[in-house]
């Protein structure tokens, strides 16, 4: 199985994953974004936004994911955020027609709580107006995000651990 955690940045999806891989047996964390990084290096020449934005990123994030769970079995947590309908119906698909069940799962906050994350964020602190300029495109993503769900949770004022929970219990059910 296959749990995605979207939603934008600031919204917990890493410190969530983290969580939810202590609460289901054989979970593990598949961060999509090292195949970004992979491909940056090999298509660097070809101009985007967004690693995304190149199709072989949602190739192989499928590949991947199919490969990775064929070998090891259990759930595969990802943490990305996917703002474009188009890419995530594109990956949703792949993966269920390689055979692996998809949750996706919107860690949602208020505008004003993921602006306080992401200026209390020392960790990538340079990441910062990058995060920030993509508060617009995820609240335009909402009206396809939200029915899109299979489980919507709210982050604001939560811990961590409770968000996981509810996720882990999300999936069981």
């Amino acid at each position: 199985m296959i749990v995605w955690l979207n939603g934008t940045f600031g919204a917990g999806k890493t410190t969530t994953a983290k969580e939810l891989t202590a609460l289901l047996p054989d979970a593990r964390i598949f961060d999509s974004e090292y195949v970004g990084l992979l491909l940056r290096h090999l298509l660097g020449s070809v101009p985007v936004d967004d690693f995304q934005d190149w199709p072989p990123w949602r190739g192989l994030v499928v590949e991947t994911a199919a490969q990775v769970h064929a070998y090891v079995g259990g759930t595969l947590v990802v943490p990305q955020t996917v703002l474009v309908e188009a890419y995530w119906q594109e990956l949703r698909t792949g993966m269920e027609k390689a055979g692996l069940p998809v949750h996706l799962v919107l860690l949602h906050a208020d505008d004003d709580t993921l602006r306080q994350r992401i200026d209390g964020d020392t960790v990538e602190a340079g990441a910062r107006q990058w995060r920030l300029d993509h508060l617009a495109p995820y609240a335009a993503a909402l009206p396809w995000l939200r029915p899109a769900a299979d489980t919507v949770v709210d982050t604001a004022g939560a811990e961590p651990r409770a968000v996981a929970e509810r996720i882990a219990a999300a999936v069981r059910a």
